[in-house]
Protein backbone atom coordinates (compact mmCIF):
# COMPACT_ATOMS: atom_id res chain seq x y z
CA UNK A 1 0.00 0.00 0.00
CA UNK A 2 2.81 2.34 1.13
CA UNK A 3 4.65 1.43 -2.41
CA UNK A 4 1.43 2.47 -4.51
CA UNK A 5 1.45 5.93 -2.80
CA UNK A 6 4.51 6.95 -3.18
CA UNK A 7 4.25 6.02 -6.85
CA UNK A 8 1.30 8.22 -6.98
CA UNK A 9 3.14 11.19 -5.50
CA UNK A 10 6.01 10.94 -8.31
CA UNK A 11 4.34 10.19 -10.89
CA UNK A 12 1.87 13.29 -9.39
CA UNK A 13 5.38 15.75 -9.23
CA UNK A 14 6.41 14.37 -12.91
CA UNK A 15 2.91 15.78 -14.62
CA UNK A 16 3.55 18.96 -12.70
CA UNK A 17 7.06 19.48 -13.44
CA UNK A 18 6.33 19.00 -17.59
CA UNK A 19 3.34 21.06 -17.01
CA UNK A 20 5.20 24.24 -15.84
CA UNK A 21 7.92 23.33 -18.72
CA UNK A 22 5.22 23.55 -21.29
CA UNK A 23 3.95 26.94 -19.69
CA UNK A 24 7.93 28.35 -19.95
CA UNK A 25 8.45 27.42 -23.32
CA UNK A 26 5.11 28.73 -25.03
CA UNK A 27 6.57 31.68 -27.45
CA UNK A 28 5.41 35.11 -26.36
CA UNK A 29 4.54 37.88 -28.36
CA UNK A 30 7.35 39.46 -30.47
CA UNK A 31 9.46 42.55 -28.93
CA UNK A 32 11.99 44.77 -30.25
CA UNK A 33 15.35 44.15 -29.09
CA UNK A 34 17.12 47.05 -27.17
CA UNK A 35 19.86 48.91 -29.77
CA UNK A 36 17.96 46.86 -32.66
CA UNK A 37 16.06 48.62 -35.65
CA UNK A 38 12.70 47.79 -36.56
CA UNK A 39 11.88 46.22 -39.99
CA UNK A 40 11.27 49.25 -42.67
CA UNK A 41 9.07 48.60 -45.45
CA UNK A 42 10.92 50.09 -48.52
CA UNK A 43 7.54 51.57 -49.67
CA UNK A 44 6.86 53.12 -46.78
CA UNK A 45 5.85 56.32 -47.51
CA UNK A 46 6.98 57.71 -44.25
CA UNK A 47 10.33 56.58 -44.97
CA UNK A 48 12.92 59.46 -46.08
CA UNK A 49 16.37 59.18 -47.56
CA UNK A 50 18.93 61.96 -45.73
CA UNK A 51 19.31 64.90 -48.32
CA UNK A 52 22.46 65.71 -50.47
CA UNK A 53 24.33 68.61 -48.57
CA UNK A 54 24.16 71.03 -51.72
CA UNK A 55 26.36 74.17 -51.68
CA UNK A 56 24.19 77.64 -52.27
CA UNK A 57 25.37 79.06 -55.60
CA UNK A 58 24.10 83.08 -55.84
CA UNK A 59 23.45 83.94 -59.75
CA UNK A 60 26.27 81.72 -60.87
CA UNK A 61 29.10 82.72 -58.89
CA UNK A 62 30.76 80.05 -55.96
CA UNK A 63 31.18 82.39 -52.41
CA UNK A 64 34.64 83.62 -52.66
CA UNK A 65 36.59 83.24 -49.36
CA UNK A 66 39.34 86.04 -48.18
CA UNK A 67 42.39 84.97 -45.91
CA UNK A 68 43.05 87.71 -43.70
CA UNK A 69 46.47 87.35 -42.26
CA UNK A 70 48.50 89.39 -39.86
CA UNK A 71 51.73 91.51 -39.93
CA UNK A 72 53.38 88.72 -38.49
CA UNK A 73 51.46 86.08 -40.99
CA UNK A 74 49.06 84.80 -38.70
CA UNK A 75 45.13 84.00 -39.42
CA UNK A 76 43.12 86.36 -38.32
CA UNK A 77 39.94 85.37 -39.49
CA UNK A 78 37.90 85.01 -42.94
CA UNK A 79 35.84 87.21 -45.36
CA UNK A 80 33.40 85.56 -47.72
CA UNK A 81 32.24 87.25 -50.47
CA UNK A 82 28.89 86.41 -51.94
CA UNK A 83 27.38 87.56 -55.47
CA UNK A 84 23.66 88.85 -54.74
CA UNK A 85 21.21 89.65 -57.01
CA UNK A 86 21.56 93.49 -56.41
CA UNK A 87 24.79 93.71 -54.77
CA UNK A 88 27.66 92.26 -53.02
CA UNK A 89 27.41 90.05 -49.25
CA UNK A 90 30.46 90.61 -47.40
CA UNK A 91 30.90 88.89 -44.51
CA UNK A 92 33.25 89.41 -41.50
CA UNK A 93 34.51 86.75 -39.04
CA UNK A 94 37.76 87.64 -37.64
CA UNK A 95 39.48 87.25 -34.10
CA UNK A 96 42.63 88.20 -32.13
CA UNK A 97 42.55 92.20 -33.32
CA UNK A 98 43.12 95.49 -31.25
CA UNK A 99 39.68 96.37 -29.87
CA UNK A 100 38.25 99.15 -30.99
CA UNK A 101 37.27 100.29 -34.82
CA UNK A 102 38.97 99.74 -37.54
CA UNK A 103 39.00 101.40 -41.02
CA UNK A 104 38.25 98.50 -43.83
CA UNK A 105 38.57 99.06 -47.69
CA UNK A 106 39.48 96.71 -51.05
CA UNK A 107 42.62 97.81 -52.04
CA UNK A 108 43.57 97.94 -55.59
CA UNK A 109 46.44 95.19 -55.96
CA UNK A 110 46.00 91.30 -55.26
CA UNK A 111 49.33 91.61 -52.91
CA UNK A 112 49.30 91.22 -48.99
CA UNK A 113 53.29 91.72 -48.15
CA UNK A 114 54.09 91.71 -44.82
CA UNK A 115 54.78 93.85 -42.39
CA UNK A 116 53.13 96.53 -43.69
CA UNK A 117 50.99 95.82 -46.40
CA UNK A 118 52.11 98.55 -48.78
CA UNK A 119 52.29 96.13 -51.46
CA UNK A 120 48.58 96.69 -52.14
CA UNK A 121 48.52 99.94 -53.47
CA UNK A 122 45.69 102.52 -52.61
CA UNK A 123 41.77 101.92 -52.06
CA UNK A 124 40.32 100.70 -55.11
CA UNK A 125 38.74 103.26 -57.08
CA UNK A 126 37.84 102.53 -60.65
CA UNK A 127 35.57 105.83 -61.23
CA UNK A 128 38.22 108.25 -59.91
CA UNK A 129 35.86 109.46 -56.91
CA UNK A 130 37.33 111.26 -53.48
CA UNK A 131 37.21 109.09 -50.23
CA UNK A 132 34.53 108.49 -47.74
CA UNK A 133 31.27 108.24 -47.36
CA UNK A 134 31.07 112.09 -45.78
CA UNK A 135 32.74 113.35 -48.59
CA UNK A 136 30.72 115.27 -51.40
CA UNK A 137 32.65 113.42 -54.23
CA UNK A 138 33.26 110.52 -52.55
CA UNK A 139 33.05 107.51 -51.93
CA UNK A 140 35.79 104.78 -53.56
CA UNK A 141 34.28 101.37 -54.62
CA UNK A 142 36.95 99.99 -52.21
CA UNK A 143 35.00 102.13 -49.34
CA UNK A 144 33.57 100.18 -46.92
CA UNK A 145 31.48 101.03 -43.11
CA UNK A 146 34.68 100.75 -40.36
CA UNK A 147 34.48 97.16 -38.34
CA UNK A 148 34.03 97.23 -34.09
CA UNK A 149 36.13 94.98 -32.64
CA UNK A 150 35.29 93.52 -29.39
CA UNK A 151 36.92 93.71 -26.21
CA UNK A 152 37.47 89.52 -27.40
CA UNK A 153 39.28 90.71 -30.34
CA UNK A 154 36.67 89.09 -32.22
CA UNK A 155 34.17 90.98 -34.79
CA UNK A 156 31.46 89.49 -37.16
CA UNK A 157 29.74 91.92 -38.93
CA UNK A 158 27.93 91.61 -42.35
CA UNK A 159 27.93 94.64 -45.54
CA UNK A 160 25.47 94.66 -48.27
CA UNK A 161 27.51 96.86 -51.31
CA UNK A 162 25.83 97.96 -54.21
CA UNK A 163 28.96 99.36 -56.09
CA UNK A 164 30.72 96.31 -56.66
CA UNK A 165 30.78 92.82 -58.21
CA UNK A 166 32.46 89.58 -58.95
CA UNK A 167 32.25 89.72 -62.67
CA UNK A 168 35.00 89.52 -64.29
CA UNK A 169 35.12 92.44 -67.28
CA UNK A 170 32.49 94.89 -65.45
CA UNK A 171 34.26 98.43 -64.27
CA UNK A 172 34.04 98.14 -60.71
CA UNK A 173 34.83 94.27 -60.59
CA UNK A 174 37.12 93.17 -57.58
CA UNK A 175 38.73 90.41 -60.19
CA UNK A 176 40.32 92.89 -62.67
CA UNK A 177 43.48 93.09 -63.82
CA UNK A 178 46.24 92.65 -61.01
CA UNK A 179 43.28 91.82 -58.30
CA UNK A 180 42.72 93.43 -55.08
CA UNK A 181 43.09 92.77 -51.64
CA UNK A 182 41.34 93.68 -48.01
CA UNK A 183 42.61 95.68 -45.57
CA UNK A 184 41.95 96.00 -41.54
CA UNK A 185 43.60 99.70 -40.57
CA UNK A 186 44.99 100.57 -37.34
CA UNK A 187 43.04 103.53 -36.64
CA UNK A 188 39.07 104.27 -37.58
CA UNK A 189 38.25 105.59 -41.01
CA UNK A 190 36.64 109.27 -40.40
CA UNK A 191 34.92 109.19 -43.75
CA UNK A 192 36.10 112.47 -45.25
CA UNK A 193 40.23 112.49 -45.22
CA UNK A 194 41.89 112.08 -48.52
CA UNK A 195 43.10 109.40 -49.85
CA UNK A 196 42.24 106.92 -46.57
CA UNK A 197 39.99 108.69 -43.85
CA UNK A 198 43.44 109.03 -41.67
CA UNK A 199 43.41 105.21 -40.57
CA UNK A 200 46.29 104.75 -40.02
CA UNK A 201 48.60 101.35 -40.57
CA UNK A 202 47.65 98.65 -42.37
CA UNK A 203 47.03 95.46 -39.86
CA UNK A 204 45.54 92.87 -41.45
CA UNK A 205 45.86 91.89 -45.10
CA UNK A 206 43.76 89.56 -47.44
CA UNK A 207 44.20 88.85 -51.24
CA UNK A 208 40.72 88.69 -53.07
CA UNK A 209 41.22 85.19 -55.13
Amino acid sequence: MKKWIWTTMILTCVFILAACSDEMNEPTPATQVEGSLPDVDENDENTTEPAEEEEVVEDGFLPVTVNLKDSDGNSVGTVELIEEEESLRIVVDAENLPEGTHGFHFHEKGVCEAPDFESAGGHFNPTGASHGFEHEDGSHAGDLPNLEVGPDGTVKEEFFVENLTLLAGEENSLFHEGGTSLIIHAEADDGKTQPSGNSGDRIACGVVE
